[in-house]
């Protein structure tokens, strides 16, 4: 952001000013790809219906439906192998979607609910609902680079804060030429771009910093652990429930198609042979809809004796969030639990995760996710713009070192309360310090 003449530049303020330069050197091309990746997926639904409409849309008929078990018996004999989930029509004119699991891997077959025509086979979407956006999450989360490249995105929401913070405080106002409302025209080009840069930050740091923290809960480390917390502190899912039900010893997130992030590591609970067949499909679905279960619920199906029928559902609105377990034999309810029976931490997690996807409040939070997208990749642009305009030939560019970094103890103490809340980010915080206070003052005079 702006900052004052050379000759007032106090050591605190060179301080923060050199942290925040190094700070947006480091998570600047993730933070390019976290804008661009997530303002695609905040349109997920529209794009899929647009991009996969022969194989979501039908034609509305006049006669019924063919049963759920016919048109399951359709896409085994289309594409043979193990039924895994069934996604009922959700509306007169949608498909009905059965993801089958084969030699090649999770598929999901698309058929005409009315005539059961086969309109067409895809590789397995999961909870993105199409190839395409699964491969936007993936890259997005960057867990289509493994899972240490995951752990990335913890240090880049960590990192992401620590520019706010660090930015808010070089825009002060403090001198002339600081702390601008908006963006100045002029002949001149340099601060016009680092007019756009701290103008843009000022009025959109809220939402970057909102983001940031929304986002964290699907990280690796820090995502595992609050979670932990949250469910062990009795503020996350209701224990209560699993008291008089058999449960396995495999998490929800491993056996369901899709599942909310305060239940992800609850345990699938089980059905209790008694020797006859389960029931079909059918009757599980006539069950899920007589319990209330909104519109667009998928269901995962039982994939062995101890299995289990499951509806899950998470539409726009986080009040209608739910999940439903049945004992395949005797259509016993195991589990039903939705957004009213979270704790406090769990709510508040949930719905953060569902205004971050643009899902709560509509087209509106849409849009206003967007814009900060785009904010970011402003952010981003025009502080490349600005370094490689200020930056001295042959040299980084980077603000001098402090001369005496003692005064900067303000900025020492945010990053330590940050390196807390973000551990991996207090780590990475001791690694850049280390190497700062390291290098030969000479080279920093070089580097600056």
């Amino acid at each position: 952001m702006s900052t004052p003449s050379t000759a007032a530049l106090s050591p605190l303020y060179r301080a923060i000013w050199r942290w925040h330069f190094y700070a947006g050197l480091l998570v600047l091309p993730f933070l390019l790809n976290l804008a661009v990746t997530g303002g695609i997926y905040l349109f997920k639904d529209e794009l899929n219906s647009l991009i996969y409409a022969r194989y979501l849309h039908v034609e509305p008929q006049a006669e019924a439906q063919l049963s759920p078990d016919d048109i399951m018996a359709r896409a085994q004999t289309a594409l043979p192998g193990t039924a895994t989930s069934f996604l009922p029509p959700d509306a007169a004119d949608a498909s009905a979607v059965v993801t089958i699991k084969s030699d090649a891997g999770k598929q999901r077959v698309y058929v005409d609910p009315y005539s059961g025509d086969v309109l067409g086979v895809l590789d397995d979407g999961g909870a993105a609902r199409s190839p395409i956006m699964l491969l936007i999450r993936k890259i997005h989360s960057l867990d289509y680079f493994g899972w240490l490249a995951n752990r990335v995105i913890e240090l880049v929401a960590g990192w992401a804060v620590v520019l706010v913070v660090s930015g808010i405080y070089l825009w002060w106002p403090r001198n002339k030429g600081v702390g601008v409302y908006k963006i100045r025209s002029g002949a001149v080009k340099r601060p016009f771009w680092r007019d756009l840069h701290a103008v843009t930050g000022l009025y959109t740091g809220a939402f970057i910093v909102f983001l940031a923290i929304t986002g964290l809960p699907w990280s690796g480390f820090w995502g595992d652990k609050v979670n932990a917390y949250v469910n062990q502190a009795g503020i996350g899912y209701p224990t209560g429930y699993w008291e008089n039900v058999p449960v396995s010893t495999v998490p929800m997130k491993d056996a369901m198609t899709a599942v909310n992030w305060t239940l992800e590591n609850a345990p699938m609970p089980e059905s209790t042979p008694t020797g006859a067949p389960a029931f079909s499909l059918a009757r599980a679905i006539a069950t899920f809809d007589q319990l209330g279960m909104a519109k667009g619920y998928a269901i995962d199906l039982p994939q062995n004796p101890e299995g289990v029928y499951t509806a899950s559902v998470y539409p726009d609105s986080i009040a209608d969030e739910r999940i439903i377990h049945l004992d395949q034999y005797n259509g016993k309810i195991l589990f039903d639990a939705g957004f009213k029976d979270l704790g406090a931490g769990g709510k508040a997690i949930e719905w953060g995760v569902s205004v971050h996807m643009g899902q709560e409040f509509g087209l509106v939070n849409q849009l206003v996710m967007a814009a900060a997208c785009l904010a970011i990749v402003l952010m981003c642009v025009s502080a490349i713009v600005m370094w490689w305009k200020r930056r001295p030939a042959g040299s980084l560019g980077a603000p001098r070192y402090p001369s005496d970094y003692r005064v900067a103890k303000g900025a020492i103490l945010i990053l330590a309360i940050l390196g807390i809340v973000f551990p991996l980010v207090g780590l990475s915080i001791l690694v850049a310090l280390a190497i700062d206070f390291m290098i030969p003052r000479d080279w920093r005079t070089k580097t600056a």
